[in-house]
């Protein structure tokens, strides 16, 4: 999975601008589904047809975009003064590279406070130097997006960074699935989701169009295994997590149930993922049409929504294996 990641990873495809991602993806598992097709929001939604009277549709869906930023102003300076796509923190962004959508390179500094030096930046206190010298020759416009410039590392081991591991994680384990399923019974349907990081928008009309009977989001998922971090047990290397609630969803217990079980045949090792604040593209799907039975499969991440991000490829793996058990396997619903 490694060089596939390396390569999602350092894709460019913030929220709204995923064309990059989506080619990618598009050309690695060109011949693995029976259909691929790409629906007016710019969802790519790959399926693989039921073998079975008795198989279910299933929908499993990892977004594509990654969190970033738009410039909002160009001052008479040439500094950029932008906005968040996606949600993340200031805290670490001063010194972060950003790479613009035209190719113009930036580095994210914060205005001198005389007053309070120590104070955590607010993001109006930030910009964007580009270098350039005025309004005039500065080659980053209003409205063009960017993202953090950050290299696929290894870390050591098994353990990986990159800057948009949110959800090029995800986006890998629905290729390597597709690729390690060689039988199921169901219709499984592949939801490669735009816009998840400004509001969930891909997935919903996804699972809208598709009329799936349930639905899974794989995603990242932020650990307790830092100092002063999460008060959660999630953590690196303890293998993928199985939904049971998040912001917005309670995971539907027969899913989140089955996927326990898959897990404790294979003898993979799992976690139990509750989260606080955050949300996935569960909450659109559970809502589409006439309602979806959804749960979730998750890789722990440290660092989240930074521009290095970490996970351990262990748990990645282990989340492929388990979406492979469950999809070769009868379905209860």
């Amino acid at each position: 999975m490694k060089p596939l990641l390396k390569k999602l990873a350092e894709t460019f495809g913030p929220a709204g601008f995923e064309g990059p991602v989506r080619d990618l993806v598009r050309a690695e598992i060109k011949n693995l589904p029976d259909y691929i097709s790409e629906d007016p929001l710019g969802n790519l939604i790959a399926v693989t047809k039921k073998n079975s009277k008795s198989g279910k549709k299933v929908l499993l869906a990892a977004h594509m975009d990654e969190v970033g930023v738009m410039a909002a102003h160009v001052d008479e300076r040439g500094f950029v003064r932008f906005i968040q796509l996606g949600v993340y923190s200031p805290v670490g962004l001063v010194g972060s590279r950003v790479r613009f959508a035209g190719g113009a390179l930036g580095v994210i500094d914060v205005e001198v406070r005389r007053e309070d030096p120590g104070k955590i930046p607010a993001l109006n206190e930030l910009y964007i130097d580009v270098g350039a010298t005025s309004r005039d020759d500065c080659p980053v416009k209003v409205g063009e997006p960017g993202v953090f410039g950050r290299s696929f590392e290894e870390a050591g081991g098994t353990r990986v960074i990159g800057k948009s591991l949110d959800n090029r994680v995800g986006v890998a384990i629905l290729v390597e699935t597709m690729r390690a399923l060689k039988r199921t019974p169901h219709e499984v349907a592949f939801v490669f989701s735009v816009q998840q990081e400004v509001g969930a928008r891909g997935a919903g009309p996804a699972a809208f169009g598709l009329e799936a009977d349930l639905g899974l989001a794989v995603d990242l998922t932020s650990t307790g295994d830092t100092p002063g971090g999460r008060r959660t047990d999630l953590h690196l290397g303890g293998g993928p997590a199985i939904l049971a609630r998040d912001a917005h969803v309670v995971a539907d217990p027969r899913l989140k149930s089955q996927l326990v079980q898959r897990a404790q045949e294979a003898r993979l090792k799992h976690q139990m993922e509750v989260l606080e604040g955050d949300y996935m593209d569960t909450w659109t799907m559970q809502v589409a049409r006439g309602g979806l039975p959804v749960g979730g499969v998750c890789v722990p991440a440290r660092h989240r929504h930074t521009p290095s991000e970490m996970i351990d490829l262990r748990d990645a793996q282990a989340a492929v294996n388990l979406l492979v058990e469950f999809l070769q396997k009868p379905i209860e619903m």
